[in-house]
C-alpha cells in the first residue's frame, strides 16, 4: 500500500503469515528498531519505506506509518474467519514487563497505560501512543497495552512492540473449528 501526503510518502508491504522478516526504512532509527522487533515476534513479514518531513520532527512519519499498517492489517484480517480472534502476551525485557491484550473485533479502541513522555535517545516517547492509536483505529482492533513494571524507557517501548507482535500472532492463529468467532455471526 502507498500513502502520500504533503508530510510523508509511505510504501508498506505486509504478509501476516510470514516468517518475521523486517525491512524497515522509516527515517527514524529507534522506530525502525521497534518495527523490526514487531515483525520478528509477530512472525509477519513487514517492509516499510517512508520519506517524511523529519526536519520538522518524527511525528508525521510515525503516526502515518501506524495509519498505513492499520489499513493493511484491516484489509488482510476482515472479514474474520477461522482464527482465534483474541490474543494476549506479557513480554519481559530485563526489568520491564509489558502486557498486550487485543481483540480483532472490528471495533477500534485503545487503552495505553505506559510511557507517554520523555525521550529514548532522540525518539520522542509521546509518539508511542500516537502510533498504537493509529494502528488500532485503522485496523479495527481493540488494543490494550499496559506497563506492568519497568524504569528503562527503551526496554519498556521494546517490550510493548514485542508484546503487540506476539498478541497479534496469537489472535491470528488459524483454527478451523472457530468459524466466525462471534455470537453475532459477523465481525
Amino acid at each position: 500500500m502507498i500513502r502520500q501526503t504533503k508530510e510523508t510518502k509511505i510504501s508498506l508491504e505486509l504478509e501476516i503469515y510470514g516468517s518475521g522478516k523486517g525491512d524497515i526504512k522509516s527515517g527514524v532509527g529507534f522506530f525502525d528498531h521497534m518495527l523490526e522487533a514487531f515483525a520478528k515476534h509477530s512472525l509477519m513479514d513487514l517492509k516499510v519505506e517512508c520519506d517524511g518531513d523529519t526536519f520538522v520532527d518524527d511525528h508525521h512519519s510515525v503516526e502515518d506509518i501506524g495509519i498505513v499498517l492499520g489499513q493493511v492489517l484491516k484489509e488482510q484480517i476482515y472479514p474474520i474467519k477461522n482464527v482465534e480472534r483474541y490474543g494476549n502476551a506479557v513480554v519481559v525485557m530485563d526489568e520491564a514487563a509489558v502486557s498486550c491484550d487485543l481483540d480483532l473485533s472490528n471495533r477500534a479502541f485503545l487503552v495505553y497505560e505506559s510511557i507517554k513522555s520523555g525521550f529514548i535517545g532522540k525518539f520522542d516517547a509521546e509518539l508511542l501512543p500516537e502510533f498504537f492509536r493509529a494502528v488500532a483505529f485503522n485496523a479495527g482492533i481493540t488494543l490494550h497495552i499496559t506497563k506492568l513494571r519497568g524504569e528503562n524507557k527503551h526496554h519498556i517501548a521494546e517490550a510493548s512492540f514485542k508484546a503487540f507482535g506476539v498478541a497479534l500472532r496469537r489472535a491470528l492463529a488459524k483454527n478451523d473449528r472457530v468459524g466466525i468467532p462471534s455470537t453475532k455471526g459477523v465481525l
